[in-house]
């Protein structure tokens, strides 16, 4: 089998997303997933001859105890195949027929896999067979995944032997001022310090593509050296059409560090706001120039096609979710875009407006309060206390820097932790990313203009693979102490200058303890501390 690199990624003619195999050669899909000709139904397209080839490696994501979304994508239609096992040789492995992969898919798909083995690192084989020719099947690829387990009791070993705690790592921000993939500085290096925590799952805090952010060819660095980006067609322009959002996710997958890591590692995306464009909200219209689509609305719907098309994600639901590890963790994955304001001086005193929305607060409250977890961990993409400014006078985040009692959308959180402290909940922490920079804050009603709340952590990690910022000013309403922060001395730092960051955290299955270790794109830690459980 012809490894999977990017030169033949390129051969293939996949780099702009939708393919040209798909877009050009095909034709459209119909409901079987079948390609016909245009303008003759019923009459077969062209059809390739070979095997079909899987184009972009396979992606694991994570949804619950004893289930996981497997992934991939191919070259033509073709039927998802997975056998999946204990064994790494799959002498064990079950196998599942998955759906038809089409053009209206961008031939991307997926198989919600239920049933596995709770708590347990498991094998997988993808291949695409033939719609044309069946039993012709494409190569192989294979990957692992580690099940989340399930619920109740004291933690146990795993069948490996590995006592059961949980360790992930989390960060955001990929691919984005202008810094692309550059082989010169080994490409998105970071996902290989990930990959070697050997994280039970991956938490990306949002801005997981750049489409706002078209790329150079060349960019010169402070020191005189130059930076190379690899550009597709799809990252010479903001994204604005279908093909072009599919191909923000394409590019990301030509870099060898992020396939392997994917691989590996099983997944729990959010969005924020570069996925669609800077800083948006729903029922903005742009004024940026480089938009011919000035409405967020439709560039948001065709976003979030691609989002669900290229991420190993559940297609089910809101985006929003809480997703169980067992006794010792619950993860609370918060969309803080599509339900969000108009960005203006955040200072209303309307309690219905926010970030969340009405039902996503609710949801938010109920679950913490039913959560019988050790620890809740919140995945905030956008963060709490720091300041972070849409132009000169509004207000991207939740705070503002009116040091005072909560206003604007510091009022939705305010219900929130309040209601929470008043339920007895424990073990709140708040894990973020998008101001590409680390930090470690720690918020105390003893410090705050508002007292009823129980205090908690928020860290902060990012950028996986953009410009390093910051630091960002806190906003004093929730009581913040800035315990630890690494910041760029300047704004939009290369990924070759460092200051990028990635988070891990690892959950001892008999302390119950929550150890937090903030470090750099080589897997360095910074700075760490360990949080006692509870009842400790």
């Amino acid at each position: 089998m012809e490894p999977l690199d990017r030169r033949t990624l390129l051969r293939a003619g996949l780099t702009t997303g939708a393919g040209l195999a798909g877009g050009v050669l095909l034709g459209g899909a119909g409901a079987s997933g079948v390609p016909t000709t245009a303008g003759r139904p019923g009459v077969p397209a062209w059809r390739p001859s070979g095997r079909p080839v899987l184009t972009h490696g396979v992606q694991s994501g994570a949804v619950g105890p004893g289930e996981a979304v497997v992934w991939t994508r191919a070259d033509r239609p073709g039927r998802l195949v997975v056998e999946i096992g204990r064994r790494p040789d799959l002498r064990d492995a079950r196998r599942v027929r998955g759906p038809v992969l089409h053009g209206g898919g961008d031939f991307t798909g997926k198989v919600r896999l239920r049933g596995l083995p709770a708590g347990e690192r498991l094998h997988y084989r993808v291949r695409v067979e033939s719609l044309h020719r069946p039993g012709l099947l494409s190569e192989p690829l294979t990957g692992s995944l580690t099940t989340a387990p399930r619920g109740g009791g004291v933690p146990g070993p795993r069948r490996s032997g590995r006592p059961a705690g949980v360790r992930f790592v989390w960060t955001g921000d990929i691919a984005g001022q202008g810094w692309g993939i550059s082989d010169d500085f080994g490409g998105m290096r970071i996902f290989e310090a990930m990959r070697r925590c050997q994280p039970d799952f991956f938490l990306c805090s949002g801005d997981t593509v750049y489409a706002d952010n078209p790329l150079a060819e060349t960019v010169t660095l402070p020191d005189g050296r130059i930076w190379r980006n690899l550009v597709t067609p799809a990252k010479t322009k903001v994204a604005e059409t279908l093909t072009e959002f599919r191909g923000q996710f394409a590019y990301n997958l030509l870099d060898a560090n992020l396939r392997a890591f994917c691989a590996e590692v099983p997944q729990l995306n959010q969005w924020d706001d570069h996925e669609v464009t800077n800083n948006w909200y729903p029922g903005e219209i742009l004024t940026d120039p480089r938009y011919t689509e000035t409405r967020v609305d439709v560039l948001a719907a065709r976003a979030r096609q691609a989002f669900h098309e290229w991420l190993p994600t559940p297609d089910d639901g809101p985006l929003y979710r809480v997703v169980s590890y067992g006794p010792l963790l619950d993860v609370f994955v918060l969309d803080m875009r599509t339900h969000k304001d108009p960005n203006d001086g955040n200072t209303y005193a309307d309690p219905r407006r926010g970030l969340l929305g009405a039902r996503q607060r609710a949801w938010l409250i109920r679950e913490l309060t039913r959560s019988r977890a050790t620890w809740k961990v919140i995945a905030n993409d956008l963060p709490l206390g720091l300041i972070v400014p849409d132009g000169s006078a509004a207000q991207e985040g939740v705070a503002q820097g009116d040091d005072g009692a909560p206003a604007g959308r510091e009022l939705e959180f305010a219900e929130i932790l309040g209601a929470a402290h008043r339920a007895g909940v424990r073990g709140i922490v708040f894990l973020t990313a998008d101001v590409h920079y680390t930090a470690a804050h720690h918020y105390d009603p003893a410090r705050a203009a508002v007292g009823d709340f129980t205090p908690f952590w928020e860290f902060v990690s990012g950028p996986a693979h953009a410009g390093g910022f910051g630091p960002n000013t806190l906003d004093g309403t929730f009581g913040p102490q800035a315990v630890f922060v690494h910041a760029p001395p300047r704004a939009n730092t290369s990924p070759a200058e460092g200051f990028q960051h990635f988070g891990e955290v690892a959950i001892d299955p008999q302390s119950r303890a929550f150890t937090v270790h903030l470090r750099d794109a080589d897997g360095r830690s910074l700075w760490s501390t360990t949080l006692p459980a509870a009842d400790h």
